[in-house]
C-alpha cells in the first residue's frame, strides 16, 4: 500500500503525520508526507519520505493563534485566509504535484489545506481525514473545541457551534474552486456546506487521533469515525540527549518541563523571564524547551543549577523524566498525557483553551492559566498545586497508563489496510 499523507501548519499538525508515516513504513507500507517545506529535515530524521509544500501561508496561520483574543483572533484568521489566495494556490499546486509523483492508493489528509479530498476524488482513491481534534465532527454532546462555549449547552446549540468555522474556510472557496477546475479538471462541487463539513462528509474514513481517555468519542458520530488514540512519535533512531541536559537531569530531583511549542507571544524574552521567576518562586528546577516559538531564558544572572535551556528535545523521551509539564495545550498534549505527569496549561488560542479546560476537568491539571493573564506568581502557585496535590498526581499517572496502552499507529495502519483503493491512471500528458 502506498499512502500520501498531506498536512499543513506548525509542528503540532505535522508530528502526528510523521508518526503515522513511520508506523506505515515499519509495517511494510510506503508513505510520503507532503507538508510545509521547513519540516523536511524533521521527516528525514524519522525515515519518512517527504514532499515539500510552499510554506508562505504557515507563518500567518501561526500568528492568528498567538495574536489577539476571542472574536478578534478568529477574524484575524479570516483575514489571513482571505488575503492568502496566491499563497494558498501555491500550496494546492504543490500538493497536486506531490500526488502525481506519489500515485497513492490512499490519501490521508488534514482538513487544511483542503486539497486532500479533491486529490482523492481526482485520483479515484479513498480519501481519509485524519483529525487531531473533533472540530470537524459535529455532535450534540459537546461544543466545537474552537469556541469557548460553556458546558451544559442544549444539544442543538452544541451542534450549531460546528457551523461557525465555515466562515473562515468559505473565504478560500474561490481559490480552491479555481484550482479544482483548472488543475484537477474536476467539475464544480454542488451544495453550500463549508469546507470543514465537506472534509468529514466526503471522507471514506475519519481517523480521530484523540485519546478516548481524554475525550470519549461522541455517541452520535457516524460509523465512519474511528477514534484511534494519540499518534505518538518516538525519538529518531539513534538519538541521544545533549550532554548538558543529561547532566542536569542527573544532578537533582526531577525538574519540571516548560515548553510552549510553536506558539509563543510577541516577546519570547518576557515569557522566559516569567517562567524563570515562577520556577524560583516554586522552588523547583526546570528544563525550558524553546521550540519554534522562541521562548528564551538565560543570560547574565541565570542560575544554571535551576534552569536548563534546550531548543528542541523529543518529548516522548524527556517528559517521563520530569515531575510536571507546563505547556500550551497544543501538540504537547499528546506526550504530556502519555508521560503520566501532572500538567499546567497556559493556552494561547485556537482549540488550546478547550483542551486546557478538558484536562482540568478530568483532574490531571490545575485550572488553566491563559497566556494573556500569565504571571510568575500565578504559574508558581499552579506548579505547587500540580506537584503537591496527591489526587492530581494519581489521576495523571493513571491517564498515562491508559494512553500508553493505546497503539494509534497500529490502529490507523489496520484501518487504512482495510480500504480497497480503486486508482485510475493519469493521462500521460499530466504525468510530467
Amino acid at each position: 500500500m502506498r499512502v500520501l499523507l498531506l498536512t499543513y501548519g506548525v509542528r503540532g499538525e505535522v508530528e502526528p503525520f510523521v508518526a503515522l508515516g513511520r508506523a506505515l513504513r515499519e509495517s511494510g507500507h510506503e508513505a510520503v508526507l507532503a507538508g510545509p517545506a521547513p519540516f523536511a529535515p524533521f521527516a528525514a530524521e524519522h525515515g519518512v519520505e517527504f514532499a515539500a509544500l510552499d510554506a508562505g501561508l504557515a507563518a500567518g496561520l501561526r500568528d492568528t493563534v498567538t495574536g489577539g483574543r476571542g472574536v478578534l483572533r478568529r477574524m484575524s484568521l479570516v483575514r489571513t485566509l482571505a488575503s492568502g489566495g496566491p499563497a494558498l494556490r501555491r500550496v494546492l499546486d504543490d500538493a497536486w504535484d506531490a500526488a502525481r509523483e506519489v500515485r497513492p492508493d490512499v490519501v490521508v489528509h488534514h482538513a487544511f489545506p483542503m486539497a486532500g479530498r479533491h486529490l482523492a476524488e481526482r485520483l479515484d482513491v479513498p480519501g481519509v481525514l485524519l483529525t487531531l481534534d473533533p472540530m470537524y465532527l459535529p455532535t450534540g454532546e459537546f461544543p466545537n473545541p474552537l469556541y469557548p462555549a460553556p458546558a451544559g449547552l442544549p444539544r442543538r446549540l452544541n451542534r450549531a457551534t460546528y457551523e461557525l468555522p465555515a466562515l473562515a474556510w468559505r473565504v478560500t472557496a474561490p481559490t480552491v474552486g479555481r484550482w479544482r477546475r483548472e488543475s484537477l479538471r474536476l467539475p464544480p462541487e454542488r451544495g453550500r456546506r463549508g469546507a470543514p463539513r465537506r472534509a468529514a462528509a466526503g471522507a471514506r474514513l475519519v481517523l480521530n487521533a484523540v485519546s478516548r481517555h481524554v475525550l470519549p468519542p461522541a455517541a452520535d458520530w457516524p460509523p465512519t469515525v474511528r477514534t484511534i488514540g494519540y499518534l505518538r512519535l518516538p525519538p529518531p533512531p539513534g538519538w541521544r540527549p545533549p550532554a548538558a541536559l543529561a547532566a542536569f537531569l542527573a544532578a537533582g530531583e526531577p525538574p519540571v518541563c516548560v515548553g510552549f511549542g510553536s506558539a509563543v507571544g510577541r516577546d519570547p524574552g518576557a515569557s522566559g523571564r516569567t517562567v524563570a521567576e515562577a520556577v524560583a518562586r516554586a522552588g523547583v528546577r526546570a528544563v525550558v524547551v524553546g521550540g519554534a516559538g522562541g521562548i528564551r531564558v538565560g543570560g547574565p544572572g541565570t542560575d544554571e543549577r535551576r534552569l536548563c535551556f534546550v531548543d528542541e528535545v523529543p518529548y516522548e523521551w524527556l517528559l517521563p523524566r520530569v515531575s510536571a509539564v507546563v505547556h500550551h495545550g497544543g501538540g504537547t498534549t499528546t506526550p504530556a498525557a502519555a508521560s503520566g505527569r501532572p500538567q499546567v496549561l497556559c493556552p494561547f488560542g485556537g482549540d488550546q483553551p478547550s483542551w486546557a479546560r478538558r484536562l482540568h476537568r478530568i483532574g490531571v491539571a490545575p485550572a488553566p492559566l491563559p497566556q494573556s493573564r500569565l504571571t510568575a506568581a500565578g504559574l508558581a502557585a499552579a506548579l505547587r498545586e500540580a506537584l503537591g496535590d496527591p489526587g492530581i498526581r494519581r489521576r495523571a499517572a493513571e491517564l498515562g497508563r491508559r494512553v500508553r496502552g493505546e497503539d494509534a499507529g497500529a490502529a490507523a495502519v489496520a484501518e487504512l489496510a482495510g480500504l480497497r483503493a480503486r486508482g485510475r491512471p493519469l493521462p500521460a500528458s499530466e504525468q510530467q
